[in-house]
């Protein structure tokens, strides 16, 4: 078997986080939630090494896994997240009674996001393997994409 030639793994995860966007002209300008479904790929050249365990993988799925659990999920579910610019910052005294209001220096909405995910994922990837492409759901009808080759 030629194990030399770059493949594409994914993995989709689904998380539950509520944002506004400050100064929209819609009803989003209003604390609001989604349950987002996040798909990610990821690409690279398999690992050919019978003395390594992770043998014939690009990357572990449990290390995948890992990965965007610590950088994403965990930071994001069941979150509040709000444009730390923007006349939410009032909303700090919050904290005392909610624990997780993030405050981000962008427009929180799946465009921006996604680019913040990307930045995530990618900087905690294995040398040998890169993000191609990232999807992120933001209801069943809506969505953004960014794809490697786009870019």
């Amino acid at each position: 078997m030629d194990k030399g030639k770059n493949i594409r793994v994914t993995k989709k995860f689904s998380f539950d986080m509520a944002h506004a966007l400050y100064g929209y002209d819609g009803p989003c300008k209003n604390i609001h939630g989604h349950t987002y479904s996040l798909s990610v790929t990821l690409a690279g050249k398999i690992i050919e090494n019978y003395n390594d365990p992770k043998n014939g993988m690009l990357i572990d799925f449990l290390v995948f896994k890992k990965i965007i659990i610590k950088y994403v999920i965990d930071v994001f579910d069941h979150s509040l997240v709000l444009n730390a610019n923007s006349g939410h910052a009032h909303l700090k005294d919050l904290n005392e009674n909610f624990e997780k209001i993030n405050y981000v220096s962008y427009q929180p909405t799946c465009e921006n996001l996604l680019i913040d995910i990307l930045d995530r994922i990618s900087s905690n990837l294995p040398a040998n393997v890169k993000t191609k492409s990232i999807k992120l759901e933001e209801t069943p009808t809506s969505y953004a994409e960014w794809y490697l080759e786009d870019n």
